[in-house]
């Protein structure tokens, strides 16, 4: 089954490319050679979609029978390697880029998941992997810890807040697919530039019993 998602494939390469470029700046920051720059490329900008597709969906995946995602990969280490000195000098832009790329994925992966028939806790599922699949695994090829398991600025919770609006906007209030898909993005952009912005973050886990321990003992 054909997915309903409507914004035009030239805004998922977009995304695809620009995920793409941030596996590129992380590359050089290892000092990668091509080779290992095109990897991380590739490992971040069609990661997330080779879970949704091959794991969750059970689908071949989408760089395997569209060669428009590969041109895409390679543009992104063509321009990545322009501008892999700017991202090193403004440390937030590769936060920035990624931000806008995981807006993107959340709602393409649960939109597709939806489409083939998926329940929609399990479409919010796909969705999250989606978007924050390609960056997992750029982070631990580079020996990183990824930023969806370290307290920090919102990252997964920005996908799965985008992956939700998208779930409640079309299913719940029947807004058109197109109009759902775009809201929940630039909510989920949002969310994510302004946790940057202002640094709100999250906790560690042991935050909590630390808490609820201080709770007990003042009462």
């Amino acid at each position: 089954m054909q997915s309903s998602f409507l914004l035009p494939i030239e805004f998922d390469l977009g995304a695809t490319f620009l995920m793409a470029m941030t596996g590129v700046w992380a590359a050089s920051r290892r000092g990668y050679d091509a080779v290992g720059a095109f990897s991380m490329a590739f490992v971040a900008g069609v990661g997330g979609g080779l879970l949704r597709d091959s794991v969750f969906l059970s689908l071949p995946p989408v760089i395997m029978h569209d060669p428009r995602y590969l041109a895409a990969v390679l543009a992104a280490v063509l321009a990545g390697g322009v501008t892999h000195r700017l991202a090193q000098r403004f440390d937030k832009l590769m936060a920035y880029v990624d931000a806008l790329a995981i807006g993107v994925y959340a709602v393409v992966g649960t939109d597709k998941a939806l489409a083939n028939q998926v329940a929609p806790i399990g479409a919010v599922l796909v969705g999250m992997c989606n978007a924050v699949g390609g960056g997992m695994l750029r982070d631990i090829l580079t020996r990183e810890v990824p930023l969806m398991f370290k307290p920090g600025q919102l990252y997964a919770l920005a996908a799965f807040a985008g992956c939700i609006l998208f779930l409640v906007l079309q299913s719940g209030y029947h807004v058109p697919v197109q109009d759902a898909a775009w809201i929940a993005i630039a909510a989920t952009l949002l969310l994510r530039v302004l946790a940057i912005r202002f640094n709100w973050t999250t906790r560690p886990f042991s935050y909590w019993d630390e808490w609820v321990r201080r709770r007990r003992s003042g009462s």
